[in-house]
């Protein structure tokens, strides 16, 4: 049987040495974040099946971080209990107020009281093949990169590739979607629309039911808002809600973010299990990933979750990709070249390139992205 997964989550190093120790010998797996913060990106990362945390934390309080898992929709239900190094009853009070479900204080015979609470805690969690979808998402740092059709045709070629798993395309440029002129899509269901809707009706098996399969494309879409107006009435607080319904009845789910890091993004990104970033080859392009790149540093996320593309949408000018990879500071993992007449020619007819044209350089460096990024995120699911 799979061991339970549990993250715990303690400024003090030597805590989390012996809590962890201890709780493997049990047959735990055990993850352990020196930070809240720290813990709330390994917690939205890796999914564990129980949070056990010292409330008292430099950075953020465990009761703060207890709300902001209660908040979210796919960490809502996982058990959070308080191992706590104040036991005043006032600290009890304010953790089982904010989420937690269980609090022990530290002390030198705490361990088998805290064995027999997760025993009691562990069995009602779901397996961990409810886990849902892999979450991949598709930015850039400036805008005419290219997001939105490697999002496409990587997501075609990914469905090729297995043919068994359910892909789905979300389409999340504002205030303007992209993605729906790209494969052919006009009409409803879309990201506006869906967010407007009562709760009760954005279900796992709604979307499922709902949101067209594109046959070309091998996915379906959940397509971007339809023009400036309705990107105005999107309620952007239905946003995560409704990724993480279409991720549970999916294998993999891409996000286009487009150029977006804003309230809606910034959560998607964390969630995420690999963020695709697009480079273009001018130096300008180049500058501002870096700043992309050192701005997902500080949100904690590590390159080995980062698969970075140079696109080169203009020719063959500009930075090679060695001299991109040192403005960056990043690998790039890819490089597609620019093949404008084939290119607009696919587009013109709404296929995926691959489709068109199996042979050349361009379909078989997408075959080469999507077998990548897919064996990447099973090996890491496998882990």
């Amino acid at each position: 049987m799979t061991p339970r997964k549990i993250l715990f989550i303690d400024n003090d190093a030597a805590s989390r040495r012996f809590v962890a120790d201890a709780l493997r010998q049990q047959s735990y797996a055990v993850e352990t974040a020196a930070s809240g913060t720290e813990g709330l990106l390994a917690a939205g990362r890796n999914r564990p099946d129980l949070i056990l945390v010292d409330p008292v934390l430099d950075d953020l309080s465990g009761e703060q971080l207890a709300v902001k898992l209660r908040a979210d929709p796919r960490m809502n239900r996982i058990p959070i209990v308080a191992l706590s190094s104040d036991p005043a009853p006032a600290r009890m009070q304010a953790c089982m107020q904010a989420g937690f479900s269980d609090f022990l204080a530290k002390s030198p015979t705490v361990m088998p009281v805290l064995v027999q609470a997760l025993g009691v805690l562990l069995p009602n969690v779901a397996p961990e093949s409810s886990k849902g979808a892999s979450l991949i998402t598709f930015l850039s740092a400036k805008g005419g990169t290219g997001t939105s059709t490697r999002c496409a045709h990587i997501g075609a070629t990914m469905g090729e590739y297995r043919p068994d798993a359910r892909v789905a395309v979300a389409d999340l440029v504002l205030p303007i979607g992209s993605i729906a002129g790209v494969v052919g899509y006009s009409g409803y269901p879309n990201i506006v629309t869906l967010s407007q809707l009562p709760a009760d009706k954005v279900t796992t098996e709604v979307l499922r039911e709902q949101l067209p399969k594109l046959k070309t494309w091998g996915f379906q879409l959940l397509a971007g808002s339809p023009d400036p107006k309705g990107g105005s009435e999107l309620k952007a607080d239905r946003v995560g809600e409704i990724v993480e319904a279409l991720r549970c009845g999916c294998d993999f789910v891409l996000l286009d973010l487009g150029r977006s890091l804003s309230r809606i993004s910034i959560p998607l990104i964390e969630r995420s299990d690999l963020v695709v970033v697009v480079v273009n080859a001018d130096a300008a392009a180049a500058g501002l990933s870096k700043v992309i790149w050192e701005y997902l540093q500080g949100m904690g996320v590590q390159d080995s979750s980062v698969y970075a593309i140079m696109n080169r949408s203009a020719g063959q000018e500009g930075l090679t990709k060695a001299e991109a990879e040192k403005v960056i500071g990043l690998p790039l993992r890819a490089a597609i070249p620019h093949e404008a007449d084939n290119f607009s020619l696919s587009i013109t007819h709404q296929e995926p390139y691959c489709h068109r044209f199996p042979g050349d350089t361009i379909s078989l460096m997408f075959k080469q992205i999507a077998v990548e990024i897919v064996d990447q995120l099973e090996r890491r699911g496998a882990a």
